[in-house]
């Protein structure tokens, strides 16, 4: 695939010494092309003028001086299907670059850094180029392509992307999980779907924080002096750019903790962290499981409230030797009587978890007190994991606890297999090393070159047709500039717990990095040139978009089918959103 998108380059670029070789010749178009008529046969100019006629319909600004350009519709539909397609080529040889580089180098600073940015790099590049080069006034008119590729990337990657994820990658639900590699039940909206691990919850509530940039810059929006406006970007720049540090070394650990390498650093403490944690909730769950049976199943009231006075009770059965405390010997006899299955939990260390989630004294006992405020915390960490659990006509205590412990089952299973999946050692390294980095400054030469004449000709198209700007760059530079679309739809296919954890991860990175690295150069634009910040209506959008599917992501890890459906309807609503807030109320 590498040998043909650079083949694409090198006939490109012919294509192009072609045209500018014609042009380089100087004739005049009116001019008889040096040539004299025999008076019988009329005059045929040379093929190259073909070329500068098409590429220079009526009156257009070529590009560096050379590049193509035409004021029709058809032209510039071809300009922009073609410069896509290079920004596209240079988001795959900049995204093969870096995962060519991780696998060598590891994940630390190539995982954490250069893998969220370069993922971003061809958007950021072509919003640079939308208000970067000209007048002030060119500038300021352009610049709205860079907001159209911004809101249309992040629309484009949580409704048409995510839903088709959910389509390519359903498999049956069981018990509100989806099992991997069964999908027996066709488009059943409500039988079929997705599920993901609870880390992939956690991106999605990390997006939702993300957009906090936004919120800050429109406050510019009701300020009316221009100082305090561009005091307000300036403001939103530094907490956009500070978001992006911090969201880079958090996903330098969450690489570490994915990936399995030599040169892990944080991997070791991430992990063992991480499967404390899970280990500790399993103890949770055997320990409810086991004291619901010896109060037949009374944990809770009718109303789902914990039932105080059943706790009350267990104490004083755990209690031995009724002296109001339980001590280690206490907890050792309960753990004992307890079948913790397959859980790797050591007595002692069992024991002394126990010992300090209840006792908030430090007097290495547990009173009465003590034992019912952890037993209320416990039971209200079940009953959240049971929230979206099906009703089997069970007690409420038993459904709230099955709940938990299926829950905690299979965040441990995932973790092991995590654990179990290594990664394949390169071959070659330093060969592959030369070509990763070949591959990276290819990408990025593309992009830096052909940024300026795909946003050159999306604005010749809008001026053709009369289109705003703003909807072409919307609908079509998220295609050209994504290179992510083609990846995650193979990696969700697949039909694993595993691939759409990291699928659906992907693309909330994808958001976040556009939210903050490509705001921030947007911001440095508007800062720095001193233009207009007036998008409140394209702002609007992203913050519904992205808090909608944020939140909705953020608490549950299964989507049945029905719910792609949903999330479709989002990307025409929120272009019909745009429309009528600019053009019908004014808000532009």
């Amino acid at each position: 695939m590498a040998k043909q998108h650079a083949l694409f380059l090198l006939a490109f670029f012919f294509l192009m010494g072609l045209i500018n070789g014609g042009q380089g010749l100087g004739v005049a178009e009116n001019s008889a092309y040096g040539l004299v008529s025999d008076g019988v046969r009329e005059l045929q100019p040379p093929a190259f003028v073909v070329f500068k006629k098409w590429a220079s319909s009526d009156s257009c600004e070529e590009t560096y001086g050379f590049m193509p350009c035409t004021t029709t519709v058809t032209g510039n539909i071809f300009l922009i299907l073609v410069y896509g397609y290079l920004m596209f080529i240079s988001a795959k040889f900049l995204s093969d670059g870096s995962e060519i580089l991780l696998g060598i180098l590891g994940p630390g600073i190539i995982g954490g850094l250069f893998l969220p940015v370069l993922s971003s790099f061809p958007d950021a590049i072509i919003i640079l180029a939308s208000g970067l080069s000209g007048s002030k006034e060119t500038a300021q008119s352009q610049v709205s392509i860079g907001m159209g590729l911004l809101a249309g990337s992040t629309v484009m990657l949580l409704t048409i992307l995510w839903g088709s994820c959910i389509i390519v990658g359903k498999c049956d639900i069981e018990n509100s999980v989806a099992i991997d590699l069964k999908d027996t039940r066709g488009f059943s909206l409500t039988g079929s779907g997705v599920s993901t691990d609870i880390w992939t919850s956690y991106a999605a509530r990390i997006m939702v924080i993300s957009v906090i940039p936004f919120i800050i810059v429109q406050v510019s929006q009701v300020v009316h002096t221009t100082s305090q406006a561009r005091l307000t970007v300036l403001i939103s720049l530094i907490v956009s750019l500070s978001l992006l540090l911090l969201y880079c070394l958090y996903q330098s650990e969450l690489f570490a903790f994915f990936q399995s390498t030599p040169w892990q650093v944080f991997q070791p403490r991430i992990q063992r962290r991480r499967l404390a944690y899970v280990k500790h909730k399993h103890l949770m769950s055997g320990i409810l499981k086991h004291l619901k049976s010896h109060i037949l199943g009374r944990l809770f009231t009718n109303n789902g409230e914990p039932d105080t006075e059943a706790i009350r009770k267990l104490f004083e059965t755990i209690d031995v030797n009724s002296d109001g405390y339980l001590s280690v010997t206490d907890l050792r006899a309960l753990v004992i009587g307890i079948q913790f299955d397959a859980a790797d939990l050591e007595l002692d260390e069992t024991v002394k978890s126990i010992m300090t989630d209840f006792d908030t004294s430090g007097d290495s006992q547990i009173d009465m007190n003590e034992f019912i405020s952890g037993m209320l915390r416990w039971l209200r960490k079940a009953k959240r994991s049971a929230i979206h659990a099906s009703s089997d006509g069970s007690s409420q205590s038993t459904r709230y606890i099955n709940a938990f412990d299926l829950r905690i089952r299979e965040e441990q299973d995932q973790l092991e297999n995590q654990n179990e999946e290594e990664v394949e050692s390169i071959k070659n390294p330093k060969w592959n090393a030369y070509k990763a980095v070949a591959m990276l400054l290819l990408g990025t030469v593309v992009a830096a070159i052909f940024a300026d004449p795909l946003v050159d000709a999306v604005d010749n198209f809008s001026t053709a047709t009369s289109i705003p700007s703003f909807f072409v760059s919307f609908v079509v530079l998220p295609f050209a500039s994504s290179s992510e679309v083609v990846s995650t739809m193979i990696f969700a296919s697949r039909k694993k717990i595993r691939t759409a954890s990291l699928t659906f991860s992907e693309i909330y990175g994808s958001v976040i990095m556009g939210n903050i690295l490509s705001l921030s150069v947007f911001l440095g634009l508007i800062y720095f040139r001193q233009l207009t910040w007036d998008f409140p209506s394209e702002v609007l959008v992203i913050l519904i978009v992205c808090i909608l599917m944020g939140v909705f992501a953020g608490i549950r890890t299964t989507f049945r089918l029905w719910t792609s459906l949903m999330v479709f309807l989002l990307y025409p609503i929120s272009l019909v959103l745009v429309y009528v807030l600019d053009y019908y109320l004014g808000w532009s």
